[in-house]
């Protein structure tokens, strides 16, 4: 798949009439600061499509990105970020689930990001558990393995499937590696 193009379109907090266009919706989820706005950049090749932040919790709303005229990037608010609050946590949990869960949106694919270096945390496990239940098909992005080396990369991969029950595909939006492979199952999953 190559993307030709990539804009910005709105971001939402609720009910909108974007989540019912036909256009298909692959949602990036993962906890706060795990790099899902660098991975969509990546993915894009482009530094700034994706607004990032060193400091997690920025992303409060539901971002819809189009690409290629085609098919929407959906970037979720990170969960799990506990100096936002219990409150503030809550709130964005409860959006995420909204989202995936409500039937309003109609979510061809989720990438569920997880941080390679510090391996799941309980809300990925819950995550995945939630994508399973509603069934919605996803894959698992092991993202930030350039900081890892060989021995620490397969140790962290294994524990990674073996919590999440899945196949990780190993990812580095600095590098990209692992950006054609994740290309290929996303156009796989919107044919």
């Amino acid at each position: 798949m190559n993307i030709a193009s990539a804009e910005f379109v709105k971001g939402i907090i609720g009910t909108d009439p974007i989540l019912k266009e036909k256009h298909a919706q692959i949602a990036f989820v993962g906890r706060s600061n795990v790099g899902k706005s660098s991975v969509i950049n990546s993915i894009v090749m482009r530094k700034d499509l994706v607004k990032s932040s060193s400091m997690p919790g920025k992303t409060r709303e539901i971002n819809f990105f189009l690409i290629n005229k085609k098919f929407y990037f959906v970037d979720l608010p990170g969960y799990g970020f506990a100096r936002m609050g219990a409150k503030g946590a809550e709130k964005i949990r409860k959006l995420i689930l909204w989202y995936l869960g409500s039937r309003e949106a109609v979510v061809s694919f989720v990438v569920l990001i997880v941080d390679s270096v510090v391996k799941p945390m309980p809300y990925d496990k819950e995550m995945a558990d939630i994508l399973r239940a509603e069934n919605i098909p996803f894959v698992v992005v092991a993202n930030k393995i350039d900081r890892l080396n060989q021995t620490e990369r397969s140790h962290n991969l294994k524990a990674i499937e073996s919590q999440l029950g899945a196949v990780a595909l190993p990812y580095s939006a600095r590098t990209h590696k692992g950006r054609e492979e994740l290309l290929g199952t996303i156009a796989r999953a919107i044919k």
